[in-house]
């Protein structure tokens, strides 16, 4: 073993290891006492809050750290290794306490890592705004806009079904809508789909992205049509193509004037983004599946978004998040972060407080939580009109019951067993 990597190299003399504390004295008494995971599922997704509890009784902090499809990891890390870093903290020290963090793992980025993170620095802003008497984004320096317009989702089997959704929220306000139509195959997404079957069998009703190619363009030109031209439409393809079937999709759907087409591609080709985007006349809006602040400063930097479409806690947090709507910002990028329903509210608070702050706005995704997440999230962010407003309250103005969380405990598997069917006619396996 190399001296560097000698643990007993970081013992002080009385044989203990060092408490992570920086080299400037504290100013006041106030410290962090607990760092706690709590997951809960008032909609059947597994949410992760931390909750960052301090010496002051009356006052904690909340952050979102979800990660649906791996949460007991991330509540481990956060027991195990986030939080005993931060213990005996001062929180207003929220830069050098995530950056430890970030640093300590040696091995850094990636969903859970990143997730634990974001849910403590989340909460330590949080406990900023209400240490400040203000809401986070007068933190950020204040308001841009008075509201944040949102998009939501129209989905169903057929056409008419899709068409029938999007009818009934533009009646309720909706200017910006995403449309999903059912495809055979499970795959299918945003909609029931088809043809589950045996993993590895051939199936006829499995994902054909040839037949989603030629299918999709009907579906706005219907849209069109019934709709009319004033209202905002969008399209997920969820990282289903090639750069090469996403150029022909996009190039198919320039009649039909979509805001921006989210997702062309996987992740594993970003790489070819700026390609895709300089032949596509779609806006492109790509970025909820990145676990790495620099990977998505990178699609920011060298042209290969339109749009960064981040799940804010799988980047870190609000920290991160925030520097990069100002990157966005200097390369004419504009933001549409991810917020279904496996963001907490807690999630979308940190999310409306960047989008009322920053310039860089583009679009917002939007969830209409169940009364039982509005149980367990006093405060839980709503829609008004096709508009969300953050709170004016200090922190994020968003709360947690534990004794209404506790009553729906997470369902482990879910998403899993879901993706491991999600196959094409051959039987092969397809990204779900």
């Amino acid at each position: 073993m190399t001296a560097e990597h000698d643990p007993n190299r970081l013992l002080d003399p009385d044989g203990g290891l060092p408490e992570a504390r920086p080299p400037w004295p504290a100013r006041d008494s106030l410290r962090i006492t607990a760092v706690r995971p709590i997951v809960t599922a008032p909609e059947g997704l597994p949410l992760v809050v931390v909750k960052v509890e301090t010496s002051d009784p009356g006052l904690h902090g909340l952050g979102c750290a979800t990660f649906t499809q791996r949460y007991a990891a991330v509540a481990a890390a956060v027991a195990e290794h986030v939080g005993p870093l931060a213990v005996g903290r001062h929180p207003a020290d929220i830069e050098d306490i995530t950056r430890t963090v970030h640093f300590s793992s040696y091995w850094r980025n990636g969903p859970v890592l990143n997730n634990a993170l974001s849910g403590l620095d989340q909460a330590l802003w949080d406990i900023a705004g209400k240490r400040a008497g203000l809401p986070v984004y007068e933190l950020l320096g204040g308001r841009v806009r008075g509201g944040v317009e949102v998009y939501t989702h129209a989905s169903g089997s057929s056409t008419d079904e899709v068409l029938d959704e999007a009818s009934r929220l533009i009646a309720l306000g909706y200017r910006c809508i995403r449309l999903q139509r059912a495809e055979p195959g499970l795959g299918s997404y945003g909609a029931a789909g088809t043809g589950g079957h045996y993993p590895g069998s051939p199936n006829p009703d499995g994902w054909d992205p040839e037949r989603y190619l030629r299918g999709t363009p009907s579906l706005f030109e219907a849209a069109r049509s019934r709709l009319g031209r004033e209202i905002n439409l969008m399209h997920d393809v969820h990282s289903r193509l090639t750069p090469k079937q996403a150029i022909v999709l996009a190039r198919s759907l320039e009649p039909y004037g979509l805001s921006f087409l989210e997702d062309v591609i996987p992740p594993e080709h970003y790489d070819r983004l700026p390609e895709v985007r300089a032949a596509s006349p779609v806006p492109l809006a790509v970025g909820e599946q990145l676990g790495s602040v620099v990977d998505a400063a990178r699609l920011i930097r060298d042209g290969g978004v339109d749009l960064i479409r981040l799940h804010t806690s799988a980047i870190g947090g609000l920290t991160p998040t925030r520097k990069l709507a100002a990157l966005a910002e200097l390369c004419g990028v504009r933001t549409a972060f991810h917020s279904p329903a496996d963001v907490s509210p807690v999630g979308v608070a940190a999310n409306l407080a960047v989008d009322v702050s920053s310039p860089a706005f583009g679009f917002q995704e939007s969830h209409e939580y169940n009364e039982a997440t509005h149980e367990v999230f006093p405060g839980c962010p709503d829609v008004t009109s096709g508009y969300m407003y953050p709170s004016d309250r200090p922190g994020w103005g968003v709360d947690l019951d534990e004794r209404e969380a506790a009553k729906y405990p997470p369902t482990k598997f879910l998403f899993d067993r879901w993706a491991a069917v999600v196959r094409r006619p051959d039987g092969a396996l397809e990204a779900p």
